[in-house]
């Protein structure tokens, strides 16, 4: 009975999920005029799910490597490693995300500073 909570977060999280996939998924089968049957949606689902819990696994093993329980940024780069453009992303990212809470009220500064 002990995993009844964490069984419902996870039938919550994958219906979630399922609802956003499905959104996508029309959205593109309307802008394609293509059709989607909900069994490609629940199959595409399962296969997202699959991937976020292998990246999961991944960066908890990263963290824990490091002897961390925290997963932090430095985990998810290397998680990235093999995709550089993916790895740019997060990078770029990462980076703003330095910017605007290194600077605060800065960012105005910053904007001056450009021109």
């Amino acid at each position: 009975m002990a995993d009844a909570p964490e069984e419902d977060s996870r039938e919550r999280l994958k219906a979630a999920l399922w609802y956003a996939i499905g959104q996508i998924v029309d959205e593109e089968s309307l802008r394609l005029n293509r059709n989607a049957t909900p069994q490609f949606i629940g199959m595409l689902t399962m296969m997202v799910m699959g991937q976020i819990e292998n990246v999961a696994i991944d960066l908890e093993s990263f963290a824990q490597h490091a002897g961390r329980t925290t997963i932090n940024t430095d985990d998810v780069m290397l998680l990235t490693r093999r995709n550089s453009d993916l790895q740019g992303m997060i990078k770029d990212f990462i980076d703003k995300q330095k910017a605007d809470k290194g600077g605060g009220k800065g960012k105005g500064k910053a904007a001056t500073s450009k021109r």
